[in-house]
């Protein structure tokens, strides 16, 4: 069975159309709620991944390192293996993305900059990441890239997209006023 979103994206995707009609119902400034919202969707990735590490899912490749985590050798697919901890480096980049996020946020130019960077940031967090993941079968991965990095790569473009849009808007707002 194929499933499209198998991972955070879904939630992601799910999480913002759900926001965006509660924007829209209550007649709230759709930009700056998701400006707001953005470095907080980082510090949740943050948290989660600490929950990806207690179930054993979401786990890396065979690494020979000595930070390498062993899952138990009887209860884990990794029959105990040293694998890297993708999700501590997940959660990692995802605090460094938060901070960032909240120091753009004092130094925004227009609405919606935040969210635009935080689509930006998150595509290229989840893409380094997963590079070190082990749990894909092969059958899943096309062109070298996991869905995973498939998935962000959308994001990326969405990102990169509302971005320009946005700071054309503000521009063009700019010039008329």
């Amino acid at each position: 069975r194929r499933v499209l979103f198998r991972s955070f994206h879904g939630g992601l995707v799910g999480s913002t159309v759900a926001a965006l009609i509660y924007v829209r119902v209550r007649r709230l400034p759709v930009w700056k709620f998701a400006d707001a919202l953005a470095p907080g969707i980082a510090l949740g990735s943050f948290v989660g991944q600490f929950g990806c590490l207690m179930n054993g899912c979401c786990y890396g490749r065979p690494a020979d390192l000595p930070w390498a985590i062993h899952f138990p050798a009887d209860l884990h697919e990794t029959r105990g293996a040293a694998v890297h901890p993708v999700q501590v480096y997940d959660s990692l980049l995802n605090l460094g993305l938060c901070l960032g996020l909240m120091w753009l946020h004092r130094r925004r130019r227009f609405e919606g900059q935040i969210f635009a960077a935080y689509l930006l940031g998150y595509a290229v967090v989840r893409t380094v990441a997963e590079w070190f993941r082990g749990d894909y079968p092969s059958r899943l991965t096309g062109a070298g890239l996991t869905p995973g990095q498939w998935q962000s790569l959308a994001v990326l473009v969405a990102g990169a997209v509302l971005w320009w849009q946005l700071r054309s808007e503000e521009h063009t707002s700019e010039l008329q006023a």
